[in-house]
């Protein structure tokens, strides 16, 4: 049984915990570990900013191997297991600050193996959501009050072990990397299997056609951070698009190729991963089964927005919800009416209206609401790349960029332009032309046409793009207006927002409350059927008064006289019609709109059961050296 979303929004409050919120959004399980990605990005960003080579790798161990998101320890023991280990087992041991630690096996380990991994436990609470954080960070951030103590006693499974070889700086790992939301692309976001039934992805799939690679993120990131080109044209049948050359750039343009590229594309794709996981996880049985999807859908909000943004989305952050916020501000597209030079942007406010409407239609078994949620939220995420792409387009042409102010260009050009090359081959290349390292020359009014002509295909509103704003005139730069769509700034506030939300509700409840539109669609088929006769000049009822005063006169034959029997026969049947009809408008209010609610057990579903299967909720996880 579907729950409508409108009834779900009145017991979800009371059925279910939840935690604390994460830019206005509420989370229904624990993503504290998650949304710290972003602190692995800040930290790449102070050591780019560095700008020297030991500085770029510094942050380029960050990001192959990371150092905030999902901490365990490697210990070797000084004697061999002596049964096997199983991923959860109960692990026990000591804190450096004296503490009690108790937390459990990060993977699984064989009888007689001496080298264990130990999942560091984590909290609700953001800012102290896990004691022990070190990874590649530099020894300045390391946090280690909550690591484990050298030399003191691991019990695991109920025996005790002392340790042979640990070392708090070079024992202390991070499996989740921003590296890995790419490199794990292939069985995750590419090729069907059991494990991903609705590969490959939709939004995931034209990337992978315009690059010709399923790992194109990590390449262009790799890149930049080397001072190398790309090769995207040597992989697969070699018809890669999209190279991007970082040897004709020193420290300021491989710099915004590093840290503008990890979040644009890496980053931007997985949050979207994550939401198509959901879809394909999520199960129309029972609240019960959907745990690991509506998990997963809180995952890609957190990985959406990070830690810094606060409660309220009004803080200081490194990931995609910052970046809408930024561009905003170019495009007087900030506060909920999206008329505003700073705030929230409005892109963040319908996003936030999305993750909330595929949370409760998750929430409620209503799978098959959540697809259209979720391509709605691809092109939302796309707008402030084309506001990026046009931003640097025009400072490049009318006000002569430097390579920092290129370089960002073509970091956003290369996080959208494969979404115009699904749409139109000749624009996008048009676009890349333009944007591209190295480029000859950038028109930016070749460039904002391109994008425009494709407006509707990629489901995007020129309302919502903006125009580049001059705050200092109070007007838009010259050349540089929004796209007069059909629709005014209202409707694209309204129409696109309220009736993504009334075409999700009408799908909700279908199962349990009458289609008024088929019905009243029949009436008016029923009507039409009526006027036909009367539209081609025939009168049909006349010719039947003609037959049969002629019977009366001749007797009639025995099939007209069954033709007379079926036509009051019909003639009743539309009058009882009739009546039932106008019983049924004159009553339409008091039809129920629901069916029964069946009342769902409380649980705080970010814990899992003993006998909750951990796969869903450990899907994201990642290493360099392994699928993420």
């Amino acid at each position: 049984m579907k729950f409508s979303l409108a009834a779900a929004a009145l017991i979800l409050p009371t059925t279910l915990a939840s935690y604390e919120r994460i830019a206005g959004y509420e989370p229904m399980s624990q993503i504290t570990d998650h949304n710290a990605i972003d602190l692995d990005q800040k930290s790449m960003e102070t050591q780019l900013a560095v700008g020297t080579e030991e500085g770029f790798q510094n942050a380029q161990n960050i990001y192959e191997q990371g150092g905030h998101s999902k901490a365990h320890a490697v210990i070797t023991l000084s004697s061999p297991l002596v049964a096997d280990l199983s991923k959860g087992d109960p692990i026990l041991g000591t804190a450096v600050d004296g503490t009690a630690i108790s937390t459990s096996a990060y993977s699984g380990a064989s009888t007689g193996d001496k080298v264990i991994k130990i999942k560091y436990a984590t909290s609700d609470n953001q800012y102290t959501w896990v004691g022990c954080s070190i990874g590649a960070l530099p020894e300045t951030e390391h946090q280690t009050t909550g690591c484990f103590k050298a030399g003191k006693t691991i019990t695991v499974n109920g025996v005790g072990y002392e340790s042979s070889a640990y070392s708090i700086a070079d024992s202390n790992k991070a499996g989740r990397t921003i590296k890995g939301f790419s490199t794990s692309a292939d069985s995750k976001q590419l090729i069907k299997s059991d494990s991903c039934p609705g590969c490959p992805y939709k939004e995931f799939k034209k990337f992978y056609d315009y690059y010709g690679s399923s790992t194109y993120a990590d390449e262009y990131v790799t890149a930049a951070l080397d001072g190398i080109a790309t090769d995207f044209r040597s992989n697969g049948d070699g018809t890669g698009l999209g190279d991007a050359d970082f040897s004709k750039y020193g420290f300021d343009g491989r710099k915004e190729g590093a840290k503008r590229g990890s979040v644009y594309l890496n980053v931007y794709m997985y949050v979207l991963r994550e939401f198509e996981f959901a879809v394909d996880d999520c199960k129309e049985v029972d609240i019960h089964e959907n745990y690991g999807a509506a998990h997963a859908w809180d995952k890609g909000v957190a990985f959406y927005v990070g830690s810094r943004e606060g409660t309220n989305g009004a803080g200081s952050g490194n990931l995609l919800h910052a970046l809408a916020d930024k561009r905003c501000q170019d495009y007087k597209t900030c506060g909920n009416n999206g008329d505003e030079l700073e705030g929230i942007s409005k892109i963040n406010y319908l996003l936030g209206d999305q993750f909330t409407l595929g949370q409760k239609a998750l929430l409620t078994y209503n799978c098959g609401a959540v697809r259209p949620i979720v391509d709605r939220i691809a092109d939302l995420m796309s707008v402030p790349m084309i506001q990026g792409t046009l931003r640097h387009a025009y400072k490049v042409d009318k006000q002569g960029g430097v390579e920092k102010v290129k370089a960002e260009g073509a970091v956003f050009m290369a996080a959208v332009i494969p979404r115009v090359h699904n749409c139109n081959k000749k624009d996008a290349a048009i676009i890349y032309e333009n944007m591209k390292i190295g480029a000859a020359s950038t028109n930016y009014a070749k460039v904002k046409n391109a994008f425009e002509r494709n407006y509707d295909c990629m489901g995007v509103n020129g309302a919502l793009v903006g125009g580049l704003f001059n705050g200092a005139t109070n007007a838009y730069y010259e050349g540089a207006e929004p796209k007069k769509d059909a629709e005014e700034w209202e409707d694209a506030d309204e129409k696109e927002d309220v009736e993504e939300k009334e075409d999700v509700e009408e799908k909700a409840d279908a199962e349990e409350e009458e289609d008024v539109e088929q019905k009243e669609d029949a009436e008016e088929k029923e009507d039409a059927e009526e006027k036909v006769d009367a539209e081609e000049e025939e009168d049909v009822e006349q010719e039947e008064d003609a037959e049969e005063k002629e019977d009366r006169f001749t007797g009639g034959s025995s099939s007209n006289i069954l033709a007379i029997g079926l036509g009051s026969l019909a003639v009743a049947l539309l009058a009882l019609c009739g009546v039932f009809y106008i019983i049924m408008r004159s009553g339409r209010s008091s039809l129920p709109l629901y069916g029964k609610i069946r009342p769902i057990e409380v649980k705080k579903y970010g814990q899992l059961d003993e006998d909750d299967s951990a796969s869903s909720w450990d899907d994201d996880t990642v290493t360099t050296n392994s699928s993420a």
